[in-house]
């Protein structure tokens, strides 16, 4: 089993708020934010693979995964192929204060045979909301073992954001993919796992104010 850097999304804010709702520059850290909770359901992050942290400034949360990872080739169940992973995040947003998504960075490794393919996507959205932040990259074989960086930047007008001032759901979805329909005696890996076995991944924050 190969073993991956980390990968970081950088979570950041921008744009547009709720109706009615000026947005102005960003803003610190507001006294009051919090990640309150943390919900994980899927194949990529079983029960007892997941935990968080919020660091002391509160501008990023970083979860740590041990499972995320998906695989391809001979004797390999299908079921490998894929592995996802869905986050809810439960957080207290202060008084007069949005935040967003703005770019997603992440990192990994990967080993493909020739003509063997391998995808990593997430989608970002709030609870209730019908706008969501979508990134992907898409690998392509033969590659004898490496790291992969990739950032996904959204355009900031049209970028996911926080209600303003009100307690929310962060919704994250993330799945690893692994294809060798281009060639079925050749095998690939790609994985989300660090290089001690747990997965780091970074949401950064941003911060705006917001004005009625």
């Amino acid at each position: 089993m190969f073993k991956s850097l980390a990968c970081l999304f950088a979570l950041a804010t921008a744009a547009i708020a709720a109706p009615a709702l000026q947005v102005e520059v960003p803003a610190p850290p507001p006294p009051g934010f919090n990640i309150t909770s943390l919900g994980v359901l899927g194949t990529g992050c079983p029960p007892g693979s997941t935990y968080y942290v919020l660091n002391a400034d509160k501008t990023a949360v970083t979860v740590t995964f041990s499972e995320f990872y998906a695989e391809a080739g001979p004797g390999i169940p299908i079921r490998n192929n894929r592995k996802a992973c869905q986050l809810t995040f439960g957080v207290s947003v202060p008084p007069g204060f949005t935040f967003g998504i703005a770019s997603v960075d992440y990192r990994g490794y990967y080993q493909l045979d020739s003509k063997v393919t391998a995808q990593q996507q997430s989608y970002y959205y709030f609870q209730g909301q019908l706008v969501q932040a979508t990134s992907s990259s898409l690998l392509n074989g033969p590659v004898d073992g490496a790291d992969y960086t990739y950032r996904d930047s959204f355009d900031l007008v049209s970028t996911v954001t926080s209600p303003c001032g009100q307690s929310t759901v962060l919704n994250v979805n993330s799945d690893v993919r692994v294809s060798n329909s281009g060639n079925s005696k050749g095998s690939g890996y790609l994985a989300t796992d660090s290089i001690d076995t747990s997965l780091s991944t970074t949401f950064n924050f941003q911060w705006q104010t917001c004005k009625s």
